[in-house]
């Protein structure tokens, strides 16, 4: 497969062909499937798709969460720095948390321990990874809380999380996250269920900690709108697998997948009158315990044929001074009557 090309020297992060099955009674589930990306040093990428199309259970594959073993199918290449995620032992991949490759989850509080201090979260991994004395541990944990813009920093390190609000909750998530300066930051939903305000934070400062600590970011949502304008490029999964990749501008100014437009044109816009209605995608997505043979969103694609149906499209590059280094999987990309397909 093609990708994009990488925004500057080796890639940090490079996936070739994962697939990530569950087993189940029913048969496995396909929640990620032969998914290729490449992500370099202080480069963000937005992956974006429906609930269910296998955004988080990549964010965790790449990360090492998710293995192959009882239960799991993991099977493709995960280079981090170097060194395949997947073929190290148990207590290879735990050296690389933290230190290499950190998460931020969508809830907070999922994350955090209700019966432990906020400043004990931060100085546990500290003094684990970088075997600092517990008096340093707490002053670094300080000055993580002070980084991500928390006030009165000293005293919320001796609070427990029901005491801060959902989006300081959030931000001692980041803190977490970023206490042993790790090469790369993957951000699943960081701003689920908070207001709109306390979002705007906390995707500002995940972009001002990126750009500060020349960190590679994967931000991962549903909200085509988050990733817009905080991203260098956009990859878009439908029913477990890539359908296009792309530099951000290219997918929003002009998207190659029927899929990837239906999404922007379901996006509110200011200048439309009030109560207008919004275009939608008919139908839903397939089931991954059967998933159709060809193209999985030929069901509910208006420009789809029989060949879409029973053919499913390999990921290709297309040509295009702007968009030089985009992938699409499609049979029929818009735009291939102006511009030769690669």
């Amino acid at each position: 497969m093609t990708t994009p090309s990488a925004a500057t020297g080796t890639p940090l992060l490079t996936a070739t062909g994962v697939r990530t099955a569950f087993r189940t009674r029913r048969g496995p589930v396909r929640a990620v499937d032969g998914v290729s990306l490449s992500l370099s040093e202080g480069e963000t990428l937005g992956i974006v798709g429906e609930s269910g199309s296998g955004k988080s259970v990549l964010g965790r594959t790449l990360m090492g969460l998710i293995t192959d073993g009882p239960g799991t199918t993991v099977s493709g290449s995960v280079l981090l720095g170097g060194k395949d995620v997947h073929r190290l032992t148990p207590a290879g991949r735990r050296a690389l948390w933290g230190t290499e490759v950190a998460m931020v989850f969508q809830d907070p509080m999922t994350s955090l321990n209700p019966v432990k201090k906020v400043g004990a979260h931060l100085s546990e991994s500290v003094r684990l990874h970088l075997g600092l004395s517990r008096a340093d541990a707490r002053e670094r944990a300080v000055d993580l809380l002070r980084k991500v813009g928390i006030p009165e920093p000293a005293r919320r390190a001796t609070q427990y999380p029901h005491e801060l609000s959902g989006g300081m909750r959030q931000r001692v998530v980041i803190a977490m996250a970023l206490a042993c300066g790790p090469r790369l930051l993957i951000a699943d939903e960081p701003t689920t269920a908070l207001d709109v305000t306390v979002q705007k934070q906390i995707l500002d400062l995940l972009r001002s900690l990126t750009e500060d600590l020349r960190m590679a970011t994967i931000l991962i949502s549903h909200d085509l709108a988050t990733v817009a304008g905080r991203t260098d490029r956009v990859a878009v999964m439908y029913a477990g697998r890539l359908v296009e990749y792309a530099d951000t501008a290219a997918v929003f100014d002009r998207p190659r997948h029927p899929y990837s437009s239906a999404l922007i044109a379901s996006i509110p816009r200011l200048d439309q009158p009030p109560h207008t209605l919004l275009p939608t995608i008919e139908g839903r997505p397939p089931d991954l315990l059967r998933p159709p043979a060809g193209c999985r969103f030929a069901p509910r694609c208006p420009t789809a044929t029989d060949r879409c149906v029973t053919e499913a499209p390999e990921p290709h590059g297309y040509a295009g001074d702007r968009d030089a280094g985009g992938v699409v999987a499609c049979h029929h990309p818009l735009g291939a009557a102006e511009e030769a397909i690669l």
